[in-house]
């Protein structure tokens, strides 16, 4: 979002040529939209966005928690 934003701010600022942005290339001003839309495509890839809604959701204590590995191991009988 905050690429948006700034994108948006950049081309505010060069269409109404306000300020160094409006001596820069259209093609810098351009480049946080195309971060944006990398981040998207990470955060879809990666599963960020659905770890997001799922925070957003659930309260704290029903989130599913990873198992810890231990507990996959057999149990060794104790010698005594």
């Amino acid at each position: 979002m905050w690429f948006l934003g700034l994108g948006l701010l950049g081309v505010a600022l060069k269409f109404l040529e306000i300020g160094p942005v409006a001596q820069w290339s259209w093609l810098v001003v351009l480049i946080p939209f195309g971060l944006a839309i990398v981040w998207w495509a990470w955060a879809d890839w990666s599963g960020y966005t659905k770890r997001k809604a799922v925070d957003a959701v659930l309260p704290a204590p029903c989130r599913p928690r990873p198992m810890p590995s231990c507990w996959l191991l057999p149990r060794r009988p104790s010698r005594r």
